[in-house]
């Protein structure tokens, strides 16, 4: 299959900021270098964005204590590298579309379990916006300086 023909995966992504307005970042499973990132994932068929952050949010953090706080405007993308296209999403997408919020956390940290049903995340810590850039992926760095705009202006 030509590789530009494959759709881009509906998403959504959430910049957790606690009482400092630090972010929440896991360490993923799947690739355990120092690389980490904020919690996203797919939209399921018939589940609107507001649902879908609160479901991957519980499934990847066991996080329930949030206050959405802003609902970033547009969509963010990205392409996946040509070597993990064909493997992640069983090859059906080429990147992700996605829809961001900006969200309080408002629990104790206690309530952050990240060895849920299907482990996503080995390890989780709070960084400063300024850091998300330099702990992300390659091939999400450009995504990254886009919500760190985002994240900037909302802080201001």
């Amino acid at each position: 299959m030509i590789l530009q023909k494959l759709p881009m995966r509906s998403g959504v992504g959430i910049i957790i900021l606690n009482n400092e307005n630090k972010v929440f970042v896991g360490k993923r499973k799947d690739n355990p270098s120092d690389k980490w990132q904020m919690p996203q994932g797919g939209v399921d068929k018939d589940e609107d964005f507001n649902s879908a952050i609160k479901r991957e949010l519980l499934e990847e953090t066991s996080i329930k204590s949030i206050k959405i706080l802003k609902e970033i405007e547009g969509f963010f993308e990205y392409e996946l590298p040509k070597n993990l296209i064909g493997i992640i999403w069983k090859g059906r997408f080429r990147g992700q579309k996605q829809k961001w919020f900006i969200a309080k956390f408002l629990g104790e940290e206690s309530e952050i379990n990240i060895k849920t049903k299907h482990p996503e995340f080995i390890q989780w810590k709070w960084i400063s916006p300024e850091e998300l850039p330099e702990v992300i992926v390659d091939f999400k760095k450009d995504l990254y300086l886009k919500l760190l705009r985002e994240i900037k202006k909302f802080l201001n």
